[in-house]
């Protein structure tokens, strides 16, 4: 089994150019203050109905230690979480929350350091009435997301990377971090140019 640690030490863009467009989440699911500081666990997954919170609310109390939780929401207009439930999720051990909803309490979570990626803030929470199973696969930021995928996320974007493609996701990532490392400038920029020299005669251009 990948030890998911590992990810922290490669960013999203280069995560995401070994994983794929469609692991990438959409540009709307951000962070909520920054800068961001990178996290990188295993997904624990929850579904939140329409104005409802109560599976975010029960999740922080059941993932495991280093796990990021990503929320489906069916809607932005009421806040999952706020202040004292991030307090409470930081406390327990869990990396951060992944979501296309909405929190409140901004300015608290901030202040607190735990990490929060979602689609806006607002002040009215939602109600606790509906539970929906845990660990069920999501759609959020447009990515399929199954429990235990590895879900990396900084100021650069989110990316996740599903449990059977982990290893060799790892690996090539390692890799091209490892030769972008070893490039000075000057010779980045004659492989560049070159490749960019390619490119425009493959097009027929002229210039």
């Amino acid at each position: 089994m990948t030890d998911h640690t590992a990810f922290r030490d490669l960013s999203p863009t280069t995560l995401a150019e070994a994983v794929g467009r469609t692991q990438v989440m959409d540009l709307d699911i951000r962070p909520l203050w920054g800068p961001a500081p990178r996290i990188a666990g295993p997904a624990f997954t929850v579904r939140c109905p329409a104005g409802d919170q109560l599976g975010l609310h029960a999740a922080i109390y059941r993932a495991e230690p280093g796990s990021v939780l990503v929320v489906e929401a069916a809607d932005a207009r009421y806040a999952l979480a706020g202040g004292n439930v991030c307090a409470i999720a930081q406390r327990r051990g869990i990396a951060g929350f992944v979501m296309n909803g909405a929190i409140r309490d901004v300015a608290e979570v901030r202040a607190s350091g735990f990490p929060v990626y979602a689609k806006g803030v607002v002040p009215i929470p939602g109600n606790k009435r509906t539970v929906e199973p845990f660990n069920a696969p999501v759609r959020v930021g447009g990515v399929i997301v199954h429990a235990g995928d590895i879900v990396v996320a900084d100021e650069e974007g989110i990316v996740v990377v599903p449990q059977d493609r982990a290893e060799d996701v790892l690996t090539a990532a390692r890799l091209k971090a490892a030769k972008e490392a070893e490039l000075t400038l000057d010779e980045w920029e004659a492989d560049h140019r070159a490749r960019i020299d390619k490119s425009l005669k493959e097009a027929g251009f002229e210039g």
